[in-house]
């Protein structure tokens, strides 16, 4: 059984898809999903699905959105023997998996790894984990989801996890010598995120690695003229080091993760 997340919600058992089709079903298992082996409340559904003004119905049509998902998935798991998926556990509710099989505690694990051998001077397989928790991402988490007040927490933590395991990656490619391969992937980053000042950091380090210390420094100058523009601002104390030591040929130092 595998249950992704990290881009429209789908359910794979035996290699068939298995996805509720139903919009507010799918929302409930997207909630478990993120919440699993933990109590869900059944307020916390309810404040999930509805927001402030639930229906009079909505402890009913709760029930019945997780009575859904229980017959949806009764068969696979009889047939494990492993009892049923939605156990009730006063106030609520436990969805009972292995967390390997969802994507988003697969993607914690693969991080947290690539973080610790990059800290242990293991730039390469560092590299190699951290793209391989990258590369379980399809989209934004729960794409096809909108994402209300009990969810929306768990789906700003993921969505900065892959930040930072990008730029982690991005670091790991940099201490491997990779400069060259990392500037067209910096440079569409930088024009996506014009104030982000760690990518413009990390595209000029690339530039000067590379031997381009004249884009190096222009990319310096539109980060500048942008913060202007846009914010009233001029660029950090580390950057206007970077730009000084790229005049004079030093940049390692400023390798880091924001």
């Amino acid at each position: 059984m595998i249950f992704r997340v990290l881009g429209p919600l789908e359910v794979i058992i035996n290699g068939q898809f298995e996805t509720p089709t139903a919009h507010k079903v799918r929302w409930t298992l997207g909630l478990f999903l993120l919440r699993a082996n933990q109590v869900v409340d059944r307020a916390a559904i309810i404040d999930e699905l509805w927001g402030e003004n639930p229906p009079r119905s909505a402890v009913t049509t709760a029930q019945t959105y997780v009575y859904q998902l229980r017959k949806k998935f009764h068969r696979h798991f009889r047939d494990l023997g492993s009892g049923e998926l939605i156990e009730t556990r006063p106030p609520g509710y436990v969805l009972r998996v292995d967390t390997d099989e969802i994507d988003a505690f697969r993607f914690e694990k693969l991080s947290d790894e690539g973080q610790a051998l990059l800290a242990a001077g293991h730039a390469e397989q560092a590299a190699r984990r951290l793209r391989e928790a990258l590369s379980l991402w399809r989209g934004p988490v729960l794409a096809d989801v909108p994402g209300g007040p009990v969810l929306t927490p768990h789906l700003t933590h993921l969505t900065e996890a892959r930040t930072r395991a990008l730029r982690l990656r991005i670091l790991a490619d940099a201490q491997l010598g990779n400069h060259r391969a990392l500037i067209p992937e910096l440079r569409s980053a930088a024009q996506e995120n014009p104030l982000d000042e760690w990518i413009h950091e990390q595209l000029m380090i690339a530039l000067h690695e590379a031997g381009r210390r004249a884009d190096a420094l222009d990319t310096y100058r539109g980060l500048q003229r942008t913060l202007d523009e846009e914010l009233g601002i001029q660029p950090s104390i580390t950057l206007r080091e970077l730009q000084r030591d790229v005049l004079v040929g030093n940049v390692r130092r400023h390798a880091r993760l924001a």
